[in-house]
Parts: C-alpha cells; sequence; structure tokens
C-alpha cells in the first residue's frame, strides 16, 4: 500500500454572502475531491489542541499524528532546520516577516507578498546593519524569514501579524510571559523599531512604493523555539520511507525533523501562481519509490489571508484539476493499492483574513474500506461522514487504517 496526503493550507472556511451562503469548497467546481468523497469515508478533524493558538505549525504536527504539546518548539526552529541553519544549546530561532506598517498600523503580513530577489537584498542590508556576535537574519522565501538569537529566552508573547492587520503596531509588540523573559522582549521590540528606521528609505521601498505596492518596511519577529526533539516518522507509523513536497519552509522543516526526504518544486511559490502540476508530477514520482508523500499547498491560506474569496475559491478548484485529477488520472493504472487523503490544517476565513481552531473536513480513500454515504467534500457534507470527529492522532491512525 502506498499512501499520500494533499493538505489544503487554510482551505476551509465560513458561508460567505458572496457566494450565496456557501463557504468556497461548497461553491468551488472539485470533481476529483467530490470523487474521493464518493469512493471513501468522509469525517472533521479537531487539528488545533485546546489552550493552543490555530498556527500552522500546530495544525501540521497534529495532522501528522505527533504529540504537539511534547515536540512543538514554535515555527522558528522548524523553518530553522529547512533552511539548513543549525539551532546550538543556547540559540532561539523565531519567525522573522518583513511586514508593511501604514500610519502606525500594521497594514500587511507580507510586505505586499515581496519577491525573493527584493527580499534577499534587505535582508543583506539588515544583516550588515544590525547582526552580531548574538544576532543573525536568514533568508527564507518572500516575507517569511528566520532570526536567530544567543541567549534568547522564549518565554515571550509574541503576536503573529496576520492576526491582527489593521491593529496599531506599538499595541502588539513582543511582551515578556516571565519576569527573566523581560531582557529579550526589549531587545526584540528595539530591533523592531531601529528596522523600521533602517528599511524607510531603502531604495528596494522607494522603487516598491513608486510602482504603488506595498513597503517591506518593518521586521517582525514571532514563535520563539529552541531545537526541538521530534521522532521519526517512520518510527510512529507502518511507513519506511516517506516524502514532504511544499513551498513552505515550515513544512519542509517539519519533514527534516520527521526524517522525510523534502523534495523541491520548480516554480513552487507558496501563491496562487504555484506549480501546481509540477507539484503532482513529484508527487507521483516520489510515491513510486516511497511509502508515503506529505504534499502541501499553501495557496489557498494566503488567499484567506487576504480576504479574497474568488482567489480562494480559484485556489481550490486549481489544487482540485492541477494537482488531484493528474494524481488520480495516473495512479487508476497503478497496480499497488493507494490510500488518499485530502484535507486543510485549519481554516483561514476570508472574513476575518486569519485562522480559526475549528475542526476541518477531510476525506480518505482507502480501497480496503467500504464508502459511506458521503458523496461530496466540503465543511458540512463532511459532518455526516463514517469517522464522525477526531481528535489529535486519530486521523493519521484512520489513514493507516489502524484506529
Amino acid at each position: 500500500m502506498k499512501y499520500l496526503i494533499i493538505l489544503g493550507d487554510g482551505m476551509a472556511d465560513e458561508p460567505v454572502e458572496s457566494l450565496g451562503g456557501k463557504t468556497p469548497l461548497q461553491y468551488a467546481q472539485t470533481p476529483s475531491m467530490d470523487y474521493l468523497a464518493e469512493k471513501g469515508c468522509s469525517g472533521l478533524l479537531n487539528a488545533i489542541p485546546r489552550g493552543m493558538a490555530p498556527g500552522s505549525e500546530v495544525a501540521n504536527l497534529s495532522v501528522l499524528g505527533y504529540n504537539v504539546a511534547e515536540v512543538l518548539e514554535g515555527r522558528g526552529s522548524l523553518e530553522a532546520a529547512s533552511m539548513g541553519v543549525d539551532i546550538l544549546p543556547g540559540e532561539m530561532a523565531m519567525r522573522c516577516n518583513l511586514i508593511c506598517i501604514e500610519n502606525g498600523k500594521i497594514k500587511n503580513h507580507s510586505a505586499g507578498h515581496i519577491s525573493n530577489e527584493e527580499a534577499g537584498i534587505l535582508i543583506a542590508y539588515l544583516n550588515d546593519r544590525l547582526a552580531n556576535d548574538r544576532l543573525r537574519f536568514f533568508q527564507g522565501v518572500s516575507y517569511r524569514h528566520l532570526l536567530k538569537l544567543k541567549d534568547g529566552d522564549k518565554r515571550l508573547i509574541c503576536t503573529p501579524p496576520h492576526d491582527v492587520c489593521g491593529t496599531e503596531f506599538s499595541r502588539v509588540l513582543i511582551r515578556p510571559a516571565h519576569p527573566d523573559a523581560q531582557p529579550a522582549a526589549g531587545y526584540l521590540n528595539d530591533l523592531i523599531l531601529r528596522s523600521q528606521e533602517l528599511l524607510a528609505d531603502h531604495p528596494v521601498n522607494l522603487k516598491r512604493k513608486a510602482a504603488g505596492k506595498d513597503a517591506a518596511n518593518s521586521i517582525w519577529p514571532w514563535s520563539p523555539g529552541y531545537k526541538p526533539a521530534m521522532e521519526k516518522f517512520s518510527t510512529l507509523y507502518p511507513v519506511r520511507s516517506g516524502a514532504v513536497i511544499s513551498a513552505v519552509d515550515l513544512i519542509k522543516g517539519i519533514g527534516v525533523y520527521a526524517g522525510l526526504e523534502i523534495i523541491e518544486v520548480a516554480g513552487a511559490t507558496g501563491l496562487y501562481d504555484t506549480n501546481y502540476e509540477g507539484k503532482a508530477r513529484a508527487a507521483l514520482m516520489a510515491l513510486k519509490e516511497k511509502d508515503f508523500v506529505y504534499l502541501h499547498v499553501e495557496a489557498s491560506d494566503e488567499a484567506g489571508h487576504e480576504g479574497n474569496v474568488d482567489l480562494k475559491v480559484k485556489t481550490i478548484e486549481y489544487l482540485d484539476s492541477r494537482i488531484l485529477k493528474i494524481i488520480l488520472d495516473e495512479t487508476k493504472h497503478w497496480t499497488e493499492p493507494l490510500t488518499i487523503a485530502v484535507l486543510p490544517d485549519h481554516p483561514t476565513p476570508c472574513r476575518i483574513k486569519t485562522h480559526t481552531g475549528d475542526p476541518v473536513p477531510f476525506v480518505i480513500c482507502n480501497p480496503t474500506l467500504t464508502p459511506d454515504t458521503v458523496t461530496v467534500y466540503d465543511e458540512f457534507s463532511a459532518k455526516k461522514g463514517k469517522w464522525g470527529l477526531l481528535n489529535g492522532d486519530e486521523f493519521i491512525r484512520a489513514f493507516f487504517n489502524k484506529l
């Protein structure tokens, strides 16, 4: 048996008035997902453990069956693994966004989806002006970068910038969760203010503003943590080998710690213009050699953060027609059976432009299981499925037919 999980990040949503009271998943044309629903078994998954913030790091670890409370060390440390940045004892890693601030408020979390080339220039500039023996920045993809700090205290209250667009940045600066973490909070907040002074009139930003684009005029560090300790996926579940396909460092970092091969796909952007067909072909090639593939698509989450309903519908339809259909058309000729699951990690409703911790719909199509009565894939139809409501590692156990 081969195993494939296709995860549409942030794909779940809530009913939208402009879509006639349907969710983007209900409104979108998704014949391939509906085919899986008809041939498989559906349900809902609580991917966010009680008391935890609904971040993608939490949700994807949960989908993969890890005990999040035991292994989570923050988004930054996971992304560091993907970027090949080692976290030594006494070092702390943080995600570091390039964001746009306008009139003292966070306009967006992505600096208008700044290009890799522009971001690279700005990160190098910040390293030249701010880096020292204690601190260094590392370039990631688009607006997603990394900050590593020696002798950092992770007991900090940090706000993800995508949660507070439209808020005065001064109201959501870093706060200590413990008195001993006050020096770290003060150091990082000073970095934010210094970055704003340095980036305000940088040529990259002057050129972006002249072109009507948002400036990348501030850093925003968040999600601190040390180096995590995770068991290999193959020691937890019945696979000998596996791979991760994603444009996002966070997901690739999870794959590194899980002992899964990271497969790079040319043209994978993390946005709606990603190379969908390339990801599908990469998954098919990987499945010929490996037991398990985790195929992650970020585009719907970004559309949700932008509040762009039409774009979110388009990204869902692209996943269906340009990834899932290609995979279904090819694998129907295979002699070895294949179990496929499709699900989001968390909802990212366009109305609020950020993540929620609500249960997400999933479908598992295993040729050895009798299908349930559900024939379409969406948030409400999945409630009627065989699996009901699952929690934590129950999804991955169901996926491997061990529940």
